[in-house]
């Protein structure tokens, strides 16, 4: 049973419906818990996710997976290096039918956008994308047209080493909640597939449609209801103060990062079935809110120093407040990574 746009959800109402999410796309992807999980979060959160990492590890099949389970209209852009922004916002065409101005909408307007290789097309059309991103809206021609809600850009980000790549400027970085990694299936697991692919027998998964567009935002919803103690949102603020006083960080993270962890942690609060905030939550989700947020010293490139690495290392600098758990929470699901 799905919710309605005008149901409510409780933050464990919110987090049941959410594992049952994850158990079905995980039919699809398999060995890729941890990164769901991590998606999961930023859809939960209201945000867009930026998935980080080398071509053929899933990244498509994962953006189509969570558009399939969720219930959500989908669209996919292949950025390429002669990709127009209106290729990606729509333009106005002349209806020969009518003598009118029409306008035609582009893949942007849809509740999940698939970002593919974002890297490989030059700024400008980069920055097409940044206010549906930030107001989840488009101007063109002076007309503001609003997007569909929710809306949820997943992007894939090739490395930067890779030929024929553009990086990302640090403004849209910045609109991403968070970033994941992918990495490579686990042996026995890349072995399974195999032997699934060769089986004849065995039938491709066909996921199930558990949610829609309605129930999504009363998922989101349910975050406002997630208590953050204040003790914890000190912990945030000197969290994002150590990144700005880091000798290794030449510029640290923004305000906007700070949101992200606020966000990120009752997501993950959410998903463990509470209604509070725990310090294990902030610390969870700090590496994936931050690291590609903040700009290293140009020197730690030669040191092979990375933004993960800088960034664990303040989570371990700075004490973790001793807060007590609140008692009237109730029972949920397993806390994510638990």
């Amino acid at each position: 049973m799905t919710a309605t746009v005008t149901d409510q959800l409780t933050p464990q109402q919110a987090g049941v419906r959410a594992h049952a999410v994850l158990d079905e796309i995980e039919r699809a992807v398999v060995g890729k818990r941890p990164a769901l999980e991590l998606v999961m979060l930023g859809v939960l959160a209201g945000g867009h996710v930026l998935i980080e990492d080398l071509p053929g590890l899933g990244k498509t099949l994962l953006a189509r997976s969570f558009s399939t389970v969720l219930g959500l209209d989908f669209r996919r852009i292949q950025f390429t290096p002669d990709l127009l922004p209106s290729d990606v916002t729509g333009a106005p065409f002349y209806d020969q039918r009518t003598g009118e101005m029409v306008f035609r909408p582009g893949p942007v307007f849809a509740n999940l956008l698939l970002a593919d290789e974002i890297n490989r097309t030059p700024p400008k059309t980069q920055a097409a994308l940044l206010e549906a991103m930030a107001e989840a809206q488009v101007s063109i021609d002076g007309v503001t047209r609003p997007l569909p809600k929710p809306f949820v850009v997943i992007a894939t980000n090739n490395p930067i080493e890779y030929e024929g790549t553009y990086q990302l400027p640090e403004a849209q970085l910045d609109r991403f909640l968070l970033r994941v990694r992918m990495g490579y299936l686990p042996v026995f697991e890349e072995a399974a597939m195999l032997r699934r692919r060769l089986d004849r027998d065995t039938a491709e998964a066909e996921l199930s449609t558990l949610s829609n567009p309605g129930e999504v935002v009363a998922m989101r919803d349910a975050l406002e209801r997630v208590e953050v103690n204040d003790d914890l949102v000190d912990y945030i603020i000197a969290l994002i103060d150590a990144t700005r006083r880091h000798a290794q960080i030449q510029v640290g993270a923004s305000p906007r990062g700070g949101l992200a962890l606020v966000q990120l942690a009752r997501a993950r609060a959410v998903m463990a079935g509470r209604d509070y905030v725990i310090p294990e939550d902030v610390k969870a989700v700090a590496l994936p809110a931050l690291a590609h947020r903040v700009t290293l010293k140009p020197e730690l490139w030669v040191r092979r120093i990375s933004a993960d690495d800088v960034i664990a290392g303040v989570v371990q600098s700075v004490p973790t407040p001793q807060t007590t758990p609140q008692q009237n929470s109730a029972t949920g699901p397993n806390p994510v990574g638990a």
